[in-house]
């Protein structure tokens, strides 16, 4: 019995290892923008938060709405593709996290990621970040195999410091009221991106120096979101007044 456990063992940590070196091979991931169970675009957000935690891997991804670089476009097969498997409960959301290559073949199939959160929004989000603690596991890092050129990174931005506020003028403070809707935390490559149960984008949080601090930006303006006795709070100018807005924020 003993040895029937080894060999299962062995097995088991075998094709891992296969999967991590195959994985090395690849730089770039092709994300769907519509899952095949999805019912709209970018359905509670599984795309946008697909892209971001493969890009926290350290993968280069682009949706396959998206423009591709000339060098990158003429050689499909130096990508893989990614594809989630919804097989969902009554009671549980289930999803597993799979990247393919361009003939379709498995290279990497994560563990089944689960939740059991009531509301489709959180759920899937939850289910799809438990999905993705297989690859996380491992240590990938791009071992230069793939011969397509590489298309020129943007230049990554430093975002400055910011100080806590120090209003001179009137704040008008505007919690939240008892209706007002949660709002969802996606992570993206410079921050979050803070959704509603729609799902529709809210506001922008780039991360700064100084933890819980973020710099905000809305379709109306920007401002800062930042968390003070264990409550968030966004606060930007309206006019010459500075106006404070509490947020019910789910990471």
């Amino acid at each position: 019995m003993k040895a029937r456990i080894l060999i299962i063992f062995l097995l088991f940590a075998a094709a891992g290892h296969a999967q991590q070196n195959l994985l090395n091979n690849y730089r770039y991931v092709m994300v769907p923008y519509k899952y095949s169970f999805s019912k709209t675009d970018n359905q509670y957000g599984l795309s946008t938060t697909t892209k971001a935690l493969l890009e926290q891997k350290g993968f280069v991804v682009f949706f396959d709405n998206d423009t591709l670089p000339p060098a990158l476009a003429a050689n499909r097969c130096s990508m893989l593709t990614a594809d989630v498997q919804d097989n969902s409960g009554m009671f549980t959301t289930k999803l597993t996290l799979l990247l393919k290559d361009c003939n379709g073949r498995i290279i990497f199939q994560g563990k089944e990621g689960k939740s059991r959160e009531k509301e489709y929004y959180p759920a899937y989000n939850a289910a799809l970040q438990d999905a993705f603690a297989s690859l996380n596991a491992m240590a990938y890092k791009y071992d230069g195999t793939q011969p397509a050129q590489q298309p020129q990174a943007t230049a990554a931005v430093t975002q400055p410091a910011v100080a806590v506020p120090q209003p001179s003028s009137p704040v008008v403070s505007t919690p939240v009221s008892a209706g007002s809707s949660v709002l969802y935390a996606q992570p993206t490559a410079t921050g979050y991106q803070l959704v509603d149960t729609s799902p529709k984008k809210v506001l922008s949080l780039f991360k700064t120096s100084v933890q819980d601090y973020y710099i905000a930006q809305a379709e109306t303006g920007s401002g800062l979101v930042f968390k003070r006795n264990g409550e968030w709070f966004y606060e930007y100018y309206q006019g010459d007044t500075l106006v404070s807005r509490k947020l019910e924020i789910k990471f």
